[in-house]
Formats: C-alpha cells, structure tokens, sequence
C-alpha cells in the first residue's frame, strides 16, 4: 500500500514538471507551430493520439519534433491521466489554454492540430473536473485580457463540445457511479461534490451571453442533458451499487432538481413522459393481468424509474415533476389503466414512505390546483382508491375505503362554504366540484352514513350555489345534488336541471382545457349580457350596446300568417302596450287560438263559468297603471302583468317619464319577483324587471337621431339664439364656407365630444385648397341633402330618474334587503345605474349625478360587498362615470376647488387598484385593470384642460382659486398630480 502511494505521489511530480515545462516552451514561442508542438508533447503522454494527423498541416521543422515525440504504453498514460486530471496539472495548464492561447494563438491552429493538441484536453477529460474549470470563465474573466469576448467565446464552444456534442452530463453520472467510494466519502466529500457539479452544470443558460450558440438556452441546453440523463438505463442500474445512497442517481436527481427549480420542469417531462409511457405500455398487453404488481415491480426498467424519484429529495422538485406529469399525460391521452401504471412506477413507494407525497395527492392537488378532470380522475384511483381502474371490481378495502371517506370529508367541508363560493374562481369550483362527484359516485349509501357531517355539508353547499347568479355555479349544484341522491335512493335521481337528463355526467361543466391542461371558462360562458352577471367586454369594446337593448332575441314571432292583411280603422283606439312589439305577451297568444276557435262548432258547446274572471281583469296601457299595479304585492296576477308590458309602455310612452320615472323605478327595484310567480318562471320575471329597468334607463332615448333638411328657410322674425343644437359650432365664417358636418374619429376608447368639419373657401391668390377644421364623428350613411343631428332626450328625465333609485338602497324596504340576501337586485340596480350614466355622457345632467352615484359606489357595503356580482357592478358603473364626466367639467371642478369631483375621481383609482391587486375574482381583477386604464386616460385629458385653461387665464392676467391646490387627480404610473 505505501509502494503504491509512493509511485503515484512520483507520477504526479512528473506530471507536474511536464506541465511546468510546456508553459515555458508556450510563453517563450514566437510561431503557433512552436505551441502546437509545445501542448502536443503533453497530449500523447496523456492520450492515444495519432500524430500524423497532426503533422501534415505544419512545416518540416515541427513534424520531426512530433513524429519523434515520446509516447507512453496504456498502463502509464492511464497512471499520467488519473495524476494529471485528479491532481493540480490540469487546472494550472487550463488556466494557460483559455486565457493565453485562446485569444493569441488559437486562431492560427489547423483544425486538425486545435481538435487533437486542444480540444482534446477537455473533451477526453475527467468531465467533472473540466465543467468546473470552463463555466467560471463564461462570467469572471480578467479585465486585463485584451479581447474577453474571445476568451468566452471559446470556453462556450468548448461546452458545446464536451457536454452537448460528446455526451459529457452522462460521463460525469458515470464518472459518480465508479468512483471509489467508501462510507465517509459518501456522506461527506462525493455528496458535496455531486451537488457542486450538478449547481455548474444547470447554471450554464443563466451564465451564457445573449451571442451564445442557441443550443446553450435553457431550452435546448436542458433538453439535451436531460436525453442524455435517460439513456442507458438497464446498463446503468447494473453498473450501481448496492448502497443506501446511489451515487449513479443522486447526480441524475440533482440535475432534475435544479433543472425544475430553474422553471423548465415542463421540457423535463416532456423527455421523460413518452418514455415512461412507451415503457407502460410494452408491459401491458391482452394477456396480462392489470392488477399483477409484480408485472412492473420485477422489471428492471421500472427499477430505474423508481431510483431516480427516490433520488430527488427535493419537496418542490417532486410536486412539479408530479404536476407536469399529470398534464403530459393527459395532452397524450393516456388511459386510464396506462395513466395508473405510470403513477404506480414512479410514486408508489413514496406514496406508503413519505407522508408528504400523500399529502400533496390527497390535499394540494385535491383542493388547491386545477387540472383536467382525467388528471383528477388519476389521482384519486391511484392516491385515494389505491387500486387499477377495473370495472368489474367491487370489493374495496378497509383502507381504501377510511382513505375515501376521509377525503370526502375534507372536500365536502372546503365545497360547502359560502366563502368559497363567493370568492373562488370558476375554475376551481367546477374542479373540486368534480372531485366530490367522482368521489360521491365510488361510494354506497352505508359508507356515506359512516361519513360525520358529509350529508350536512353537500346540502348546505347546494343551497348557496342555487342562489348564485351565475348558471355555471347552480348547474354544479344541480350535478352534485344528482349524484347524491343516486347514493341515496338509486332508484329515485334527483334532477334539478334539464341538462341533467343523460346517463353520463360532464364533469368539466363545458368549460375547455386549454394547450396547457389547466380548464378555462369558454367564449359562449364570458358574452356579455344585459344584466350585468358579465361585464368584462363591455369595458373593452367602448362601451357600445346594441340599440334595441337585447330585447330582440327575447320578441315572440306572430302567430299569424305573414301574408294575411287587414284593414286598419283610423278611429280605432290604439293599446300602448302593445307597440314595439308583434306580441307582448302569452294573452295574445290566447286572443288569436280564442278567435280561431269561433268559426268552429266546439264554440257553441256549454262550459263552465265558475272562477272565469278573464274578462275581470284591467287591461294595462298606461304607465301610472303599471305603478300602481306593481305597488300590489297581494295580487301575483296584476304584478306579473304589469312586468309584461312594462318594457313595451316605457319605450312607447318616453314623454310621461317626466312625470312617473321616479316611482316607476322605485317600484321595479322593490318588487320581489320570486313571491309574484311560479316556481321556476322566477327567472323569467328577473329578466322582464331588467328589459324594464334598462329601458327606464332609455337608451332609445340616449341614441335617437332626427333627420332635418341639410338647406333650410330661415324665420321671418330673426332670434336671439341659432335654431341648432348647443354642440354644434356656429355658423359665422368667411363668405362661402361649407356646412359643418360630422367626421370619424382616432378610434380611442374615450369619445369625449362630437367633432365636426367644414370646407373654408380660398383666400386671394391662393391655389391650393384650404385646410379643414375639425370639431368630432362622421356618420357614413347620411343622405346628401339631409344632416343627422343627435338629439339625446335621455338626460331630461336621468335625475327624475335616477335619485330615487339611489336613495334608501342600504334600508330593507317592503321585504327587500338589496346589501343582504338580495344582492343580485343590488348588482342589477347600480349597473343598471352605471347604464344611465353612460346615457347622459358629456351632457351637464352627469356632472351633477356622478357625485351621488360615487356616494352610494363608496359605500363600503357596496364597495366591499362579499359577493363578486356586486363588486363587479361597481366596477362597471365607476368606468362609466369615467366616461360620462367630460374633461373641461373636471378641469373646471378643480378650478373651483370642488373637493366632491376630485375625491370621488381619487376614490375610483384607489379602488381600482385594491381589487386589481387582492381581489380573488378575476373578472373583478380584469375590470379593475381596464378602470385603471379609462382613469389615466381621463386624467390625462383633464390635466391638458387644465393646463389649457390656466395659460388662458394667465394671458388675460387672470390669478385662479386658492383652492384649486386642493384638488387633484393622479395619472398612475406618472409622479404626476393636477
């Protein structure tokens, strides 16, 4: 043992003075043949290099030198390369190669003299030992150098070469695996080497510049050593020992580790999913048993599946791996059976060993992430059932059975709190509502009655979803219920919901899997509709409705023949109630079957008069009558009459709504439609409330046009004011000017103002056309002898309107609790709100109705109201206040140091901001980004107002407001207050 200590302590002199003297012969050479010579006299004691490969491309002079250059037997030059790699030759000669020859003289080399007298000294290198000299000079080279990029440009080349090109990740596993090895190594110096290098290795992208070859990004990089990593692997496992701790597959877990740590866990598994799966299914075939263990279990492969999880102690590591694993498995559409095996192979003994594993199944994957539900159907066969997904088996054990009830339990008590309810995105509770079905669907009603509080907590749970606003959320409800009631009573189901009807259940409730595997709620899911349940569109298509309010889809088609025509009577009186319309109601529908039905026989038989009060009933058609119909809440019949023609009066009768659009809108607000109507027609009434209060809001009236001749006879008697609308520019100009007319605009989100433009004539002398002045939107489709003038009748009636429906909203009044169990009438009243603000844009009318309304938004029950319909209302009526108020009005406010204006325009950004960053509901999130942004927009604009109007004021030495300091608007992302 000392003779053999002894020799290699000589060996290593001798390499140590080779080196020392071929450093000389490099510092003292003046041609790069003398270099080439110089490094080859090392090489060949190190390798089995062919020297005449070398000696064609250099003069006569060097190629005797190497030709005639000593070589080594096998025996030796194994001793000089074990002493020279394992010793410091090679890092003092490394230092020399890339810093001093690879800027100065490498550039010179033949190709064939820089692969065997250079290269060949990392590429056919101790691998471990050369990662850790090249990757330290990516970054830390010396300022001294004259051409750094040289230098790095080289060491990235040469990592390409030794790591990617000759395979250097997997010679480093192996170089791991035969090291010699005894206890203490192990635990001490291999354990800290193998994570040194593992550390190196991955940190390569990071350390690469922007110039670096591509194959160097992280993507690229890592799926090649990650290919590498995962060849060999029946060679591999026999070629490791036996100990408690390979060292073969500690250096495979640590790359793995670091390479998830460093976010590319996804092109990971993408490596390894294919191949574990193409292994699975090899083993399965008609033949074999699906529930043979020992299929798997005594194979070697499976084997090396198993040692590399065993070998990733790392926490996170092990729930990305599971995680990518799951969604790479349900983008190649694994089965059911293949989809168990892969999980069994890797996970199985961790799942029974580490109580964390378990956990991260049965708990985070359960109730905190969202997959697609073939994922979750995976996890709860193999995490919770512990057994193969077979049909015919219905014997379960006592442990698979406490393990369901048991997570039954837990997801039932998560799925049954309002809270949860409330704030949980869709996605989520359409996942973990999954869970409790499939769960509900393994089990039989004796294991449900051992289960504490289960029974309990799916009946609370359905009660609240049923009272969502949201039909995704009461569908879920009605699907549990289903399935509950099949465990309860097989042979009588519970069905809630139509949709409910098919043997099989969806359990993705429509929503779509996206690229990534995570569920998305379709296009169908987010349209916008009219009462506000949806409002994230809106804000980005601004703001524009559809004339008819939506009510197009929801008119009845005539029950008569198109071409049967009669004869109007010009004295006939004309029922209000029923223009706009072809059919209002179910009763006309009755009239015409009751008028057909005369000409026929059956018209003369007897029948019963008893209870027949048809004829009894006053006939609504004025819009005083709906009033006071709707003020009955004791007659179900003449309330739900009155929501029948409400809409139709509102829209045919605009000019009584001077009169009775107060009490008209406090009565709609106040019916409860829920005790005036059937079960299962509530519905129904919601939405003819809505149809009314929305044309209430009278956006007919916001949008009407007249036409007027566009070449008109003035009046005899000249007046004082121009008979056109106050918007409109005046008319004075130079002798020939044109009309005005109106012109497109730049397409922004804010219109603030109408513009127009006109034709000026040409001055004397002047031949090229004049310029045009420009005002606001031209509208395409105008005759050329008439003008369309905008006429909006709306903000007349906004306040007659709209201040009583604000008042008393936090008061229960006549049964209605908007702020408590009534918040969807709450959520549809201040859109419905946010609608009429939007009706009276740029009209004085908004200036005066944006303080109250932001009052009753402020309200910290409105504002902060537990249910994200609510806050989604707000949201939505706070961006249409934004457009609504008109730049020069709050340029004006803040003039006047109007303090209300300023605090509530701040109150709106501030909001904004605290729901775009805490809310949990993501339209609310998604609303508030888009109010952000109609808030600097408005800011903007306010402040060039003001900026306008204060060098006005100072040009005519006009001082401004003390107070106008007081007021201010901030423009977010800008240190910038007006």
């Amino acid at each position: 043992m000392e003779e053999e200590t002894e020799r290699r302590r000589a060996v290593e002199t001798r390499v140590l003075e080779k080196v020392g003297e071929v450093i000389r012969e490099i510092e003292r050479a003046k041609h790069a043949e003398q270099v080439i010579c110089a490094l080859h006299s090392l090489a060949v004691l190190l390798f089995p290099i062919d020297s005449s490969l070398i000696s064609g491309s250099i003069d006569e002079h060097c190629k005797d030198q190497i030709v005639n250059a000593k070589v080594h037997s096998p025996n030796e030059r194994e001793d000089w390369w074990n002493a020279f790699y394992q010793g410091a030759g090679f890092p003092t000669l490394a230092r020399v190669l890339l810093l001093n020859i690879a800027p100065n003289w490498l550039t010179c080399f033949p190709l064939s003299a820089k692969k065997h007298v250079y290269d060949v000294f990392f590429v056919n290198g101790l691998s471990t030992e050369v990662v850790q000299i090249l990757v330290p000079c990516l970054q830390h080279c010396s300022r001294d150098l004259l051409d750094v990029n040289a230098v790095q440009s080289n060491v990235e080349r040469l990592l390409v070469l030794c790591l990617l090109d000759n395979g250097g990740v997997l010679k480093m596993a192996i170089e791991f695996a035969v090291s010699p090895q005894s206890e203490d190594i192990i635990n001490e110096r291999l354990t800290s080497a193998v994570s040194r290098v593992a550390q190196i290795v991955t940190s390569i992208p990071d350390k690469a510049r922007l110039k670096a070859p591509a194959l160097l990004s992280s993507h690229l990089f890592f799926k090649q050593i990650s290919v590498q990593l995962l060849t060999g692997k029946v060679e591999r496992l026999a070629m490791s020992n036996k100990s408690d701790m390979d060292v073969n597959f500690s250096f495979v877990g640590e790359i793995f580790s670091r390479i998830c740590r460093r976010g590319s866990s996804d092109v990971l598994l993408s490596e390894v999913t294919p191949q574990i799966l193409r292994h699975v299914r090899s083993r399965l075939s008609p033949k074999t048993d699906v529930d043979d263990t020992d299929v798997f279990e005594s194979n070697t492969e499976s084997q090396f599946w198993l040692k590399i999880m065993e070998s990733i102690t790392d926490p996170y590591t092990v729930e990305r791996i599971s995680e990518q694993l799951l969604r790479q498995l349900a983008t190649q559409h694994a089965s059911d059976i293949e989809a168990y095996w892969v999980l069994w192979i890797l996970f199985h003994h961790l799942l029974k060993r580490q109580s964390s594993i378990r956990s991260m199944f049965v708990d985070k994957f359960l109730l905190w992430k969202v997959f697609p539900v073939c994922c979750l159907r995976w996890i709860l066969q193999f995490a919770v059932l512990e057994c193969p997904p077979i049909t015919n088996s219905q014997t379960k054990g006592h442990e698979t059975t406490n393990g369901l009830l048991d997570t039954v339990q837990r997801l039932t008590a998560v799925w049954s709190k309002r809270d949860f309810v409330r704030s949980a995105p869709v996605e989520q509770q359409a996942y973990i509502t999954a869970a409790v079905g499939l769960c509900l669907e393994k089990m039989s009603k004796e294991e449900l009655d051992k289960t504490k509080d289960t029974m309990h907590s799916i009946l609370e749970g359905v009660s609240c979803r049923l009272e969502s606003p949201a039909d995704l959320v009461r569908k879920m409800a009605s699907t549990i219920a289903l399935v509950f009631s099949k465990v309860v009573d097989p042979k009588n189901p519970l069905y809630l919901d139509d949709s409910c009807n098919g043997e099989s259940i969806d359990w993705e409730f429509g929503l779509t899997t996206t690229e990534k595997g995570t569920l998305s709620i379709s296009n169908a899911e987010k349209q916008v509709d009219e009462t506000g349940t949806s409002t994230t569109l809106t804000l980005t298509k601004d703001f524009t409705y559809p004339v008819d309010g939506g009510k197009g889809s929801n008119v009845k088609s005539k029950s008569k023949k198109s071409s049967e025509f009669s004869l109007v009577d010009p004295d006939e009186i004309i029922d209000p109630s029923t223009l706009n319309y072809e059919s209002t109601s179910d009763e006309n529908d009755d009239e015409d079957a009751s008028e057909n039905s005369d000409s026929s026989d059956s018209s003369l038989q007897p029948y019963d008069l008893t209870d027949d009060d048809t004829d009894l009933k006053r006939k609504i058609s004025q819009l005083v009558d709906v009033v006071g119909a709707l003020r009955k809440s004791d007659d179900a019949d003449g309330v739900e009459r009155a929501l029948d023609v409400a809409e139709s009066l509102i829209r045919a009768s605009p000019d009584e709504l001077t009169h009775v659009a107060g009490d008209l809108g406090r009565t709609l607000v106040q019916v409860r439609c829920s005790d005036v109507t059937v079960e299962g027609e509530e519905e129904s009434a919601e939405e003819k409330r809505q149809r009314a209060l929305i044309a209430l809001a009278a956006e007919e009236l916001a949008n009407a046009k007249i036409m007027k001749p566009k070449h008109q006879i003035g009046p005899l008697i000249s007046t004082i004011s121009e008979p056109q609308p106050w918007f409109l520019p005046s008319n004075a100009g130079p002798p020939g000017a044109g009309s005005w007319r109106e012109i497109s605009g730049t397409g922004t989100l804010l219109n603030w103002s109408n513009r127009y433009e006109r034709e000026l004539p040409l001055k004397p002398g002047q031949l090229k056309r004049g310029k045009t002045r420009r005002w606001s939107l031209r509208l395409g489709n105008i005759q050329e002898n008439q003008i369309e003038w905008s006429q909006n009748k709306f903000p007349l009636y906004a306040a007659a309107f709209m201040l009583p429906a604000m008042q008393g909203f936090d008061k229960k009044r006549h049964g209605v609790d908007l702020l408590g169990r009534d918040f969807i009438v709450l959520g549809k009243l201040i859109y419905m709100l946010g609608v009429c603000m939007k009706c009276a844009s740029l009209h004085p009318e908004a200036s005066a109705l944006a303080p109250p309304l932001l009052d009753m938004l402020r309200s910290r029950d409105v504002s902060h109201h537990k249910e994200g319909y609510v806050r989604r209302a707000v949201l939505f009526a706070a961006s249409c206040v934004l457009v609504a108020l008109h730049p020069s009005y709050i340029a004006s406010s803040l003039a006047e140091g109007n303090l209300e204006i300023s605090e509530g325009l701040e109150w709106i950004r501030t909001r904004a901001l605290q729901v775009a960053d805490s809310d949990t509901d993501r339209e609310c999130y998604t609303m508030a980004v888009s109010c952000l942004q109609l808030h600097s927009e408005m800011a903007l604009l306010a402040s060039r107002a003001l900026e306008s109007a204060e060098s006005t004021f100072k040009a005519k030495s006009i001082s401004l407001s003390s107070s106008q300091s007081k007021g201010t608007i901030k423009i977010p992302h800008l240190n910038v207050k007006h």
